[in-house]
């Protein structure tokens, strides 16, 4: 009988073995800044994906034939909201797994566009990116608060729990993890940044309200202009004549693309021009790629400003 019983544990043994093991919870992202707080949460356990190509813009991204497979496949999809991915709300509505609009999680610390009294230089659009900044509508570029990358890294933890329970713990243990690492970047980011403070400085984009309301900096300007539209000339006089009263300034865009108007409206002047990423496309997608996107934000503000 003891034999039977040696060759049955045996057998079982092996079929645990041979047998596959749970396959990943898959979890895929519209855009990077949100695959790297998964990533955070995922740490050892499994790599989330992302929707957009690095270098796409998530206010009007079009959708290949793979990429609605991809959302209709995954086990958990998350995205800003309609507020900022306006292409996604068709293609989620037919989706029966979890779907995660981050805008509209409890605790979120949102903005609105107008809030602060910042100066606008407008073009003859309003934006080079074709959405609504209008005065009172929704700031969607809200994971440049690390609050809410809290709020949202929580969510994920969560959700992959439930997904998962076998890796409940080591997704909460991330968690905390990243909420030690995320008080650490926002010392880290006040310190740096508390030089500069009142240095004026404009954007071709205005994206960055999270951080700068977060870290006690602000822009003096927004040189809003479409990418396809030249504005007229007496446009252009306008926004030199501003950076002439300014003096010494930095003029940040965006990768991938520097807008047209940036060496024109600057030529002569002392202006500096640079880069703010706003999504990162660059950056590895590991556990501290959120740090890493918003280190890289504070240290481009600040060391542009620090060199004028």
């Amino acid at each position: 009988m003891s034999r039977f019983f040696a060759l049955f544990v045996a057998f079982v043994s092996t079929l645990a073995v041979l047998s596959p093991a749970r396959a990943e919870v898959r979890v895929l992202t519209s855009i990077q800044p949100l695959q790297l707080i998964a990533a955070a949460v995922q740490d050892g356990v499994g790599k989330p994906e992302v929707l957009l190509p690095p270098g796409a813009s998530p206010h009007h991204y079009a959708l290949r034939p793979s990429d609605v497979r991809r959302v209709a496949e995954v086990d958990l999809l998350y995205w800003i909201g309609p507020d900022m991915e306006g292409f996604l709300p068709r293609v989620v509505g037919g989706r029966s797994k979890p779907t995660v609009a981050v805008q509209g999680l409890p605790d979120m610390k949102l903005r609105h566009f107008g809030e602060d009294s910042h100066s606008h230089e407008e073009g003859d659009d309003h934006d080079e990116h074709d959405h609504d900044h209008r005065p009172g509508s929704l700031d969607a570029h809200l994971w440049l608060s690390t609050v809410n990358a809290r709020v949202i890294a929580g969510k994920m933890a969560s959700d992959l729990s439930a997904a998962d329970p076998a890796n409940a713990a080591r997704y909460q243990s991330n968690l905390k993890a990243f909420g030690e690492r995320l008080d650490a970047l926002d010392q880290r980011l006040k310190a740096r940044l508390a030089g500069v403070k009142g240095k004026p400085y404009f954007v071709f984009h205005e994206a960055f309200d999270y951080f700068e309301s977060a870290y006690g900096v602000q822009h003096t300007g927004v040189f809003s202009v479409a990418s396809e539209v030249q504005p007229g000339a007496q446009h252009v006089a306008a926004m030199r004549k501003r950076l002439q009263e300014v003096g010494k300034t930095c003029v940040f865009s965006e990768p991938p693309l520097r807008p047209r108007l940036a060496e024109t409206l600057t030529a002569g002047l002392p202006v500096k021009l640079a880069e703010l990423d706003a999504l990162g496309g660059t950056l590895a997608v590991d556990a501290k790629g959120y740090e890493t996107l918003l280190d890289n934000l504070g240290n481009g503000l600040a060391g542009c400003l620090e060199s004028l």
